[in-house]
């Protein structure tokens, strides 16, 4: 069995890689013909040599969304091909059968499982972290509108608007805005900053260019202050990773960061349902991996002659695209019906799931 084990297992890995390799140089070559439209054009600072590196700083982001696709387009190309070959009808007849050949491709779908979360939740942030800076020194600030990003947060019995223009790089905000309000809700003070660094060690805003003004009210006399500083220590536990998630896509946040953001939108009374179906999602992704070995597995029990391995494999193929089809819909939905999080989350996967065992009963068990 080991020996029949580390066929398989050679196979899949190789054509999974075969496939994601092939995928990303589809990727780079779109994002680099995107990028290229960049350089010269009135940025001297942006070259082609930026522009290569920072189209490969989003080979991560790209391979962590294609994972469990191409897991499905290997496995099924494998599985297919063994059972033209009657390679997999002579494992068969060597002792493997349906519920050790499900056991051993679930064991390797969980390495990939595992992989996907280390690209996700570690590579593919960094390199983005790493892009952030490199589109920061080319292109200038990332900003989200005129408006820049808005936060909230509850500082005892006081209650803090955050507003941060554009981000310069990761912890380094420019035009900050800072409104705090009164357990009443009038307004306590008003902060303006040119630029912000975030200290999430000191849980504290270090602001610089600093002008603003504090209310004050004693008895009946509402006084007026003036602040103007240089530089300024602010405390707060807006950490970096949340203003990022407020001005970039949150699926670029790691697991974790996203689970704060989602409990500090919580905490200060903020609609948090994308971002937490955005969470949810980021916890069930890599296990579509899985669902996308056991669909495949099927396709080692058909019997066809070479002309209609094609057919299968695109049908294959098909369902899997449909996934992740269904994957995005039904997080809009989610968003719009106000389903629970985790449910508008794991329903794709729960369905084709349940589509996979069914097909592995009737065409394995049965047949």
């Amino acid at each position: 069995m080991k020996v029949l084990r580390n066929l398989i297992y050679r196979e899949v890995i190789q054509a999974v890689l075969y496939v994601s390799l092939a995928f990303l140089a589809l990727f780079f070559f779109f994002d680099l013909v995107d990028e290229m439209r960049w350089v010269g054009s009135g940025n001297a600072g942006y070259t082609a040599t930026r522009a290569l590196l920072f189209v490969a700083l989003s080979i991560p982001g790209h391979l962590y969304e294609l994972m469990p696709i191409a897991v499905l387009i290997g496995a099924i190309f494998v599985m297919a091909k063994f059972a033209q070959s009657s390679e997999f009808t002579i494992m068969r007849t060597s002792g493997m059968g349906p519920w050790l050949a499900l056991r051993t491709l679930l064991v390797l779908g969980m390495s990939f499982v595992v992989l996907t979360v280390l690209v996700g939740d570690y590579i593919a942030p960094a390199a983005d972290n790493f892009s952030q800076k490199l589109r920061v020194v080319s292109k200038g600030q990332i900003s989200r509108g005129a408006t820049g990003a808005w936060l909230k947060e509850k500082q005892g019995d006081h209650s803090v608007a955050i507003n941060v223009g554009a981000v310069k790089s990761p912890g380094d905000f420019v035009n900050v805005r800072i409104f705090e309000f009164d357990s009443k809700g009038r307004i306590a003070a008003q902060i303006s900053a040119q630029s912000a660094q975030v200290d999430e060690d000191e849980e504290q805003w270090t602001l610089q260019g600093v002008q603003g003004s504090k209310v004050a009210q004693d008895g009946d006399v509402t006084k007026l202050s003036r602040i103007s500083e240089a530089s300024m220590n602010w405390p707060t536990k807006v950490t970096a990773a949340m203003v990022s998630g407020a001005l970039l896509k949150p699926d670029r946040m790691t697991t974790i960061a996203l689970f704060q953001f989602v409990r500090h939108l919580q905490d200060n009374g903020q609609a948090a349902q994308k971002y937490e179906i955005e969470f949810w999602r980021k916890v069930f992704y890599p296990l579509s991996c899985l669902v996308m070995v056991v669909l495949a597995l099927p396709f080692a029990y058909l019997h066809f002659r070479s002309g209609g391995i094609t057919a299968y494999v695109f049908g294959g193929v098909m369902a899997g695209i449909s996934f992740f089809l269904l994957n995005n819909v039904f997080g809009y939905i989610g968003t719009l019906q106000s389903w629970w999080p985790w449910l508008a989350a794991a329903a794709p996967g729960l369905l084709y799931t349940a589509l996979s065992l069914s097909a592995f009963g009737w065409l394995v068990l049965r047949r």
